[in-house]
């Protein structure tokens, strides 16, 4: 069975860490002294399962009081296509209202602006580099 959740454990933490070594640090070649930054003590992470194998990842931060930024967000290859990323965004979204934020900014990779926008964010910046790879700027209010 697929879920996702807020990371509650050491445990569950590890296994976000997993899922982002692989997609980011082996399948896009960011180095792994980017991908692990120094906002990982603080954020909060999230992490999709498949029963017990961790398959998604993603994190929120508040860099500014009422901004959630979403970052980090990623799915195994081979469960893309599935709407895994339509379940970490709602989950992640779902936390930053409960918490009392009022809007949602992150950076998508250019190659996904469109499943962003299929999730009502509007791109706020001319395409930019992070890490080597184009990006947009996004946002939305929830």
């Amino acid at each position: 069975m697929i879920s996702a959740k807020r990371v509650e454990s050491e445990k569950e933490r590890e296994d976000a860490f997993y899922v982002r070594q692989k997609v980011f640090v082996e399948e896009q070649d960011v180095p792994v002294h980017l991908e692990l930054d120094e906002y990982d003590e603080s954020a909060i992470h999230f992490v999709a399962y498949d029963d017990e194998m961790p398959i998604g990842a993603g994190r929120i931060r508040e860099p500014e009081p009422g901004i959630a930024k979403v970052e980090r967000v990623c799915i195994l290859p081979q469960y893309r296509g599935q709407h895994l990323g339509n379940l970490m965004m709602d989950k992640m979204e779902s936390y930053a209202k409960e918490a009392g934020l009022t809007s949602v900014k992150l950076n998508a990779q250019s190659y996904a602006v469109t499943f962003y926008e299929k999730l009502h964010y509007e791109i706020t910046s001319p395409e930019f580099l992070d890490a080597g790879i184009p990006h947009r700027a996004m946002q939305k209010n929830i």
